[in-house]
Formats: structure tokens, sequence, C-alpha cells
């Protein structure tokens, strides 16, 4: 079963999901990509009910976490996050991060190396820095509510690629970005104000990177490798939401690194 439950940080509350495993068995911390929440991994859990106790963590903007004051760099993320890890009673785990939970989790291997057993991706961001500022340019201010409730249908139609796929999930993650819309903002401009690249190359754990041809970080995926050719690489299905639409090939593919690196 699939639970929910709150937890603080020196800023505010994360909410959190989580499922019980095998205490034997290190846990999993899980971050979401923007716009989404912790939601994002319920299909995926359901298939990893022999695993340790999952953790997906609604990171300060998103779900039904705190608002973070004025605009944190990728570092005060995931210092948050951390902090919510200390004060759930996790010690060392693996952690496992789309987009950009996979810039926070960087973050995290890198700053916390005696922690991070394993670091698992769906989508690294290997940009330049000139990549990262013209992805900047496609999101220059926050989709904010208007009087006439324009940003709704906007909001709607921002989620076809990918998400119209399946229209259940189209409404959660519209819902989840309308909730987000400053978090949103905020969240991708750490992203491309982080140097991806240097904390990657110096990730010490063993490494999983997966992506869909069809995720639109998917040009970079060849890069991701090339960079970290120790890194185990898998090709999966799903768009830019791999955990619902290709939960098996998620799942499948989580289990079997783990296996291979106990």
């Amino acid at each position: 079963m699939i639970k929910k439950g709150y937890v603080d940080c020196a800023a505010g509350q994360i909410h959190y999901r989580f499922q019980r495993g095998r205490d034997s068995n290190t846990p999993i911390v899980w971050l979401h990509q923007t716009a989404s929440s912790s939601a994002m991994y319920e299909k995926v859990f359901s298939r990893l009910t022999d695993l340790g106790t999952l953790y997906a963590l609604d990171t300060p903007g998103f779900g039904c976490s705190f608002d973070p004051i004025g605009t944190p760099n990728m570092r005060q993320y995931a210092d948050w996050l951390v902090e919510a890890c200390d004060n759930l009673g996790i010690g060392q785990f693996h952690v496992f991060g789309h987009h950009t939970g996979g810039c926070l989790l960087a973050e995290m291997a890198v700053a916390h190396p005696e922690r991070v057993k394993s670091a698992m991706m769906i989508g690294p961001v290997p940009l330049t820095a000139e990549e990262r500022e013209s992805w900047r340019g496609h999101f220059p201010t926050p989709l904010s509510p208007t009087a006439d409730g324009a940003y709704l249908k906007q909001t709607w139609d921002s989620l076809v690629e990918g998400a119209s796929h399946d229209l259940e999930l189209h409404h959660r993650e519209a819902l989840d970005t309308l909730r987000a819309y400053m978090g949103r903002f905020n969240t991708y401009n750490a992203v491309w104000d982080q140097d991806f690249v240097a904390l990657y190359e110096k990730i010490a754990c063993p490494i999983l990177i997966m992506c869909s041809e069809d995720d639109v970080l998917w040009p970079y995926f060849e890069r991701a490798q090339t960079l970290r050719p120790d890194a185990v690489a898998a090709t999966i299905g799903g768009a830019n939401f791999e955990p619902d639409l290709d939960p098996d090939g998620v799942s499948e593919n989580v289990r079997k690194f783990l296996a291979s690196i106990v």
C-alpha cells in the first residue's frame, strides 16, 4: 500500500509518498520531474514491492510541499530534500531522479557520497552552457493565473507532448502544473544555472541512465553515455512520462540494475 505523509525541514514541510519494503534492503528515494509530483511514481511503486522501502518526495514548490521564498538554486532544493531524508530516519539510500529530479540527484550524490549508494535517472541533462541558455528562453516567465482563465488552456496545451497519450495522466499533470506555476519557473531556472556535467562526472557510485526515444531529452542521451561510459544505459518507452507510460520498463531496469551492484 502506498501511503502519504509530511516531514519537516528547516524551511517548511515536505510531502511524500512511501511504500514499505523489505527492512533488509536499502531504501530508494525518488525525485520527480518539473512540474510533476511524487504521484508520477505510483505505477512503478506497485511493481517494486519486493525492494526496500520507497520514498517519493514532493520537491518544494510542487505537490503538497511548502513553497520556497525567493529563487533557490539546485543545491538548496537538494539540501532541503536531504534534510527531509534525515528526519525520516533514512541513512544510506539509492536515489532515482527524472529530468529535474536527475539534477537534484547529482547534487545529492556529489555532496553526500557516503550516503548515496547508487544513482538512477531518466533523461540526464548534460547540456553545454550555450544549450542551457537556449533552453532558458523556452520558459521566460511563469505561466501565472489570469483573470480570464486563459492560463488554464495554456497549461493544458503545454502538456500535449507526451501526456496526451493518456487522458487521466494529462489531467493529473495539468493539475500539478497549475499548482506549481511558480515552482515550475524557479526550478527550470535552477536547472539552467546548474553545471550538471561537472557534477555528473564526479558521481562516485554506480549509475543507471534511461531515456525514451520520444523524450525531449533524448538528443542528449548519447552524450550522457559518452561522458560516463561506466554507466548502465537503457532505452525505455513513454515519451516524457516514462514512469507512467512504461512502468514495466522502468521497474525492470531498476530491479536488474540494483541486483547487479549488490
